[in-house]
C-alpha cells in the first residue's frame, strides 16, 4: 500500500505544472479579482485587471507560437513561475509591470516612442526624418510659423472647433 502513495505522489510531482497552473493563473486570480471588485481599494484593481490584461498577452503569445514552445520542455515550468511573480500577492508583479512599464507609457507616452523608425541619412550625414525637417522649417521661418502650420493641421484634422496648446481660444 505503501508502494501506492509513492506513486500517486511522483505523478502528482511530474504533472505538478498541469496540476497548479490552473489553480495559480485562474482560480486564485478570479477569487482575488472579485475581492477587489468589492473592496474600496484602487490598488487591488489595478494589480488584478493589469494581470488580467498581461495573462491575455502570455496566453496570445502561447497561441501564436504553441508549435515552437511544444520544443521548448521547461516552457510550462517557466510560464508557471512567472505567473506566480505576477499573482502572488508577496511579490505583486502584475502591480510592478503596471508602474514600471505600463503607467509610464500611458501616463507619458512621448517618452517612449515604440514607432520610431530611423530614417536615411543624406548627402551631409544628417538624419533625414520629421524632427529635422521640423527644425529645419523653425531655424528658415521661425516659431510663429511653425505654430500655424499646426494649428491649420489641428484644424482640418478636428474640423474646426480645436484648442490648441500655442493658441488659448477655442
Amino acid at each position: 500500500m505503501g508502494s501506492g502513495a509513492g506513486n500517486f505522489l511522483k505523478v502528482l510531482l511530474k504533472n505538478f505544472d498541469v496540476l497548479a497552473g490552473p489553480v495559480i493563473s485562474l482560480v486564485y486570480p478570479l477569487y482575488a479579482s472579485i475581492r477587489a471588485i468589492e473592496s474600496k481599494s484602487p490598488i487591488d484593481d489595478q494589480q488584478w485587471l493589469t494581470y488580467w490584461v498581461l495573462y491575455s498577452l502570455i496566453t496570445l503569445f502561447e497561441l501564436t507560437f504553441a508549435r515552437v514552445l511544444e520544443w521548448i520542455p521547461i516552457w510550462p515550468y517557466a510560464k508557471l513561475i512567472a505567473t506566480c511573480w505576477l499573482v502572488l500577492p508577496y511579490f505583486s508583479g502584475a502591480a510592478y509591470v503596471y508602474e514600471h512599464y505600463v503607467r509610464p507609457f500611458y501616463v507619458n507616452p512621448q517618452t517612449i516612442n515604440i514607432w520610431y523608425v530611423p530614417r536615411k541619412k543624406d548627402a551631409l550625414g544628417k538624419r533625414d526624418d520629421i524632427l529635422t525637417a521640423a527644425e529645419k522649417y523653425i531655424q528658415e521661418n521661425g516659431t510663429e510659423a511653425f505654430e500655424n502650420i499646426i494649428n491649420r493641421a489641428d484644424k482640418s484634422r478636428t474640423g474646426g472647433g480645436y484648442y490648441s496648446m500655442y493658441d488659448e481660444t477655442y
